[in-house]
């Protein structure tokens, strides 16, 4: 593997090492952004930073939230159904939804006050919780974006699977291919978001439609479990085309993929009314035309 597109190995911890360029930059090759960092500068995500000549995640193993929660919460319904699952989250995201649910940890910074778990007091904690009276099934990364943390995944998740656990992602899906490629034979399960179904929405929040659509399908074939959100926000991704169209491209991949309708609400920098329960309705019984298993969130 070329210097360039490295991403992980077990010696490298919550390091990637790409060339630098004539100008001193390096450039982290994790997601869409390729964001090109001097010396001491931290990417568009805010977890990532060129360390000394090395892009490092600076959220490596800090923990901001730590729950043991339903699997349905996640959302999960076709994965272990009411089961239980230690879910934690850090810092950092690799975009900028002004509607994020969790702003106040996923557009945090390295000054967030953290915990740190390393992978091996994580798995151990997951290990535990196990053999209370809910049980644990794994650990799900997610309240922030989980995949801005990519090597602290990667260390764990061998862990994890050692001691019989899952694990799972809850993510926006924006990842190159390479790291994904990497990452997929590690995760058992995923709820990915797919925010929009227009280009120029989802580079409105910093991110891009076919880079979701292609970890989506990559997942799928490769075996994970996975199920899709779409939040539903009005004037913005609510129109009965798209989600037509939507529940089209996840019926080609399979009819039996799970999607989640939810239902916004004011959060963060949005102040747009909540979506109405008859939008959710409507959106839903159009997407039951396609999928099998189609859920409505947050009503």
């Amino acid at each position: 593997m070329s210097a360039e597109t490295h991403i992980h190995t077990a010696a490298d911890t919550n390091a990637t090492h790409p060339h630098g360029d004539t100008e001193g930059c390096i450039t982290c090759p994790l997601c869409p952004h390729v964001c090109r960092l001097r010396t001491g500068e931290t990417g568009f995500c805010r977890a990532r930073a060129n360390v000394d000549g090395t892009i490092r995640a600076v959220n490596y193993g800090r923990l901001t939230a730590l729950a043991l929660d339903p699997i349905e919460k996640k959302p999960l319904y076709h994965f272990h159904p009411e089961s239980f699952i230690l879910s934690v989250g850090s810092f950092g995201c690799n975009l900028a939804c002004p509607f994020c649910q969790n702003a106040g940890i996923a557009m945090a910074d390295d000054s967030t006050p953290t915990e740190h778990v390393a992978p091996a007091r994580l798995a151990a904690l997951a290990d535990d919780l196990r053999h209370q009276p809910r049980g644990n099934l794994g650990v799900a990364f997610t309240y922030n974006e989980p995949l801005v943390g990519y090597e602290y995944i990667m260390d764990s998740a061998p862990l994890l699977h050692a001691a019989g656990l899952s694990v799972v992602l809850v993510t926006n899906g924006t990842i190159s291919a390479e790291p994904l490629a990497q990452l997929l034979p590690h995760v058992d399960a995923m709820n990915i978001d797919l925010k929009a179904w227009r280009t120029d929405t989802y580079r409105r929040l910093g991110g891009d439609l076919e880079t979701v659509k292609g970890t989506i399908a990559r997942a799928v074939r490769s075996g994970v479990h996975v199920e899709v959100t779409t939040l539903i926000i009005p004037a913005m991704n609510d129109s009965a085309e798209d989600m037509d169209e939507e529940a089209r491209w996840l019926a080609a991949l399979s009819p039996d993929l799970p999607l989640h309708i939810s239902r916004y609400f004011p959060r963060h920098r949005m102040s747009t009314p909540p979506t109405p329960i008859v939008t959710i309705d409507k959106l839903t019984a159009i997407a039951r035309q396609h999928l099998r298993h189609v859920h409505r969130g947050n009503c």
